[in-house]
C-alpha cells in the first residue's frame, strides 16, 4: 500500500481573529483559495484552507497548556513547510510577510539542504514556524 499524501493538518492559534488573515493573505496567491467552516470534536469551528490537494485547518485554542510563542523544540510541529513553484514565489511571498511585519528568521537564500533547495523560514502570529520553498525538479 501506498499513501497519496498529508490530506490536512490542524493548527491550534490563539486567536481566529488575527490568524485567520494572516494565513489566507499568505496562501490565496498560491491557489488556496477554498475556505470551509467545519465544527469540531468540541463544537469549536475549524477554518479549512485548502489548494492542491492538501488542507490546513485553523482553529482557536481552549488550553493553556502550550506557551505563545509556541516552542518547537518541545513535543509536536518543529514547522510546516508549503512548496512553491518558483524562487520568485518565495522572494514575493517574502516581500508581503515583511509588508505584514512577519517575523522573518532566514532567507529567501539557496540552502545546503539539496541541489536548488531555495527557501524562506519564517513564523506566524503565535510563532509557529513556517517555510516556503522551490526545489527544482529532480531527475
Amino acid at each position: 500500500m501506498r499513501s497519496t499524501g498529508i490530506h490536512h493538518i490542524d493548527l491550534v492559534v490563539s486567536s481566529i481573529e488575527r490568524s485567520l488573515p494572516f494565513y489566507k493573505g499568505l496562501l490565496e496567491p498560491l491557489g488556496w483559495t477554498d475556505l470551509e467552516e467545519v465544527e469540531g470534536e468540541r463544537g469549536e469551528t475549524i477554518w479549512y484552507i485548502s489548494g492542491l490537494g492538501t488542507t490546513i485547518g485553523l482553529r482557536e485554542k481552549q488550553s493553556e497548556a502550550n506557551p505563545v510563542p509556541y516552542d518547537r523544540y518541545g513535543v509536536g510541529v518543529h514547522h510546516v513547510c508549503f512548496e512553491v513553484e518558483s524562487r520568485s514565489v518565495v522572494d514575493e511571498r517574502a516581500e508581503w510577510l515583511r509588508a505584514q511585519g512577519a517575523q522573518i528568521e532566514s532567507g529567501p537564500k539557496e540552502y545546503w539542504y539539496m541541489p536548488g533547495y531555495y527557501a524562506v523560514f519564517f513564523y506566524d502570529p503565535d510563532g509557529l514556524k513556517l517555510e516556503l520553498v522551490h526545489i527544482p525538479e529532480r531527475r
